[in-house]
């Protein structure tokens, strides 16, 4: 039995609306800190720049950052859901956010997909990720974009 769709969400039994998951990811992050010689623990140029464009964000769509935004360590990937918004409507600041990223010589991958949001943030970067089934869904789809060479925005 399925339950109604204002129901359906976390399974911890919060009620969710429609909106939209974002998930945004540093492509071969490890491997960029370590040939630029940046920290991995204070903000560098990449996550610094993440970490400012992703609040950015949030405030104009108000967003609930679910996981990931660390001013103190710079924001290397972050989990975000907007309700009552549809994917299409933040591609233009999504694609902004990877340009900008790119004019540092890093690439972004960047999923946002249409869904159940329950506005509540995660406990631990694997509820973030896996803590409802739209959710899951968003994070697979990031996974075949790193796997294919990242750098992309997909709306779905």
């Amino acid at each position: 039995m399925t339950r109604p769709r204002r129901e359906r969400g976390r399974e911890t039994g919060h009620p969710g609306v429609e909106g939209t998951i974002v998930i945004l990811d540093l492509d071969k992050f490890g491997e960029v800190v370590a040939e630029r010689g940046w920290s991995e623990y204070e903000p560098n140029p990449a996550t610094g720049l993440l970490t400012n464009l992703v609040e950015r964000f949030a405030r104009k769509w108000q967003a609930v950052v679910i996981y990931g935004l660390d001013e103190e360590r710079g924001t290397e990937e972050a989990v975000l859901e907007i309700p009552y918004v549809e994917p299409e409507e933040v591609r233009e600041d999504l694609e902004a956010i990877r340009r900008e990223v790119n004019r540092l010589g890093v690439g972004v991958t960047i999923v946002a997909v249409k869904g159940i949001v329950t506005g509540q943030p995660a406990m631990d970067r694997r509820e973030a990720y896996y803590g409802t089934p739209f959710r899951r869904y968003a994070r697979s789809l990031l996974e075949k974009l790193k796997r294919r060479g990242g750098n992309a925005v997909f709306i779905g």
